[in-house]
């Protein structure tokens, strides 16, 4: 298939394609099913069948992880596209939920992104995303988990919300947790250990892209305060070799994220799980 016939199944399906959360109406936009611009040439740079398979869905931050750390490890391995919402048995045969990312090493299956990433560390292949202190290593693991406890839980409430208060009221939160973060960041960086991309770097990334490409055009998201510590790590990992190959063009998370926008039924797991106010799935 190619890029064209592919982008065509993307944004405004046919009324015969029509995805669940598009609510029955063709001019609503859906997520997209294949990766374009840079991301979509890592994926045919990594299609041949490999004993190490990523599957993934191109608009997924938490797929984006995993795929971040592959190519700044710099890992021989196999993108495999799936459909989430269609749940293959190819996926459900490494998590029974149909969830990505989801990640194959030869017979043996595994999910969650942080789990994934930190099985690719112990691998003890290519260039480490942990570091070698065991302080902070530790405090690497505390930030992520602030990261994945307090940070995407808010992108997401803020992103859904229809209310203009509760707009604000996210926003003012979001914003504050992402400052406790910076605030435990190395004080020159430009990344949160210093000079080179890790964990915590890599854990924050999708939604650092997704602050500018989603939260921007959707909620008005403000560029970071020139000069300032979030704006160099911004820019820091927006410029990096393995983010950079594995973000697609703007109108692919545009698109993909109308329906959170919107927050139309049947949007996702994360999407439901954020208006009953559970945990994350």
């Amino acid at each position: 298939m190619s890029q064209t016939d592919g982008a065509q199944q993307n944004g405004h399906a046919s009324k015969a394609e029509l995805d669940a959360n598009q609510g029955g109406n063709h001019n609503k936009k859906t997520y997209h099913k294949q990766a374009t611009g840079l991301a979509w040439e890592t994926v045919q740079a990594h299609s041949s069948d490999n004993d190490l398979k990523l599957y993934g869905s191109c608009f997924c931050p938490f797929v984006h992880r995993v795929w971040i750390s592959l190519e700044h490890k710099g890992l021989d391995y196999q993108y495999v596209e799936v459909d989430v919402y269609r749940k293959p048995k190819l996926l459900l045969d490494i998590n029974p939920r149909g969830l990505v990312p989801a990640l194959r090493h030869g017979d043996w299956g595994c999910y969650e992104s942080t789990v994934l990433m930190e099985y690719l560390e112990d691998l003890h292949q290519g260039k480490p995303l942990l570091p070698k202190d065991p302080k902070q290593r530790a405090e690497s693991r505390l930030w992520s988990d602030h990261i994945n406890r307090h940070i995407i839980p808010l992108f997401y409430r803020y992103l859904q919300a229809q209310d203009a208060n509760d707009q604000a009221s996210y926003a003012k939160e979001l914003t504050e947790q992402i400052a406790k973060l910076v605030s435990a960041a190395d004080s020159n960086g430009p990344f949160f250990l210093g000079s080179k991309l890790t964990f915590v770097d890599v854990q924050m990334a999708p939604w650092v892209i997704r602050l500018e490409k989603v939260l921007k055009p959707y909620r008005g998201w403000p560029d970071p305060e020139p000069g300032s510590r979030w704006e160099k790590w911004v820019r820091a990992i927006e410029a990096n070799d393995a983010v950079k190959k594995t973000t697609s063009d703007d109108d692919l998370y545009l698109d993909s994220y109308e329906r959170y926008a919107e927050n139309r039924p049947n949007t996702s797991q994360v999407q439901a799980a954020i208006n009953n106010g559970s945990g994350m799935p």
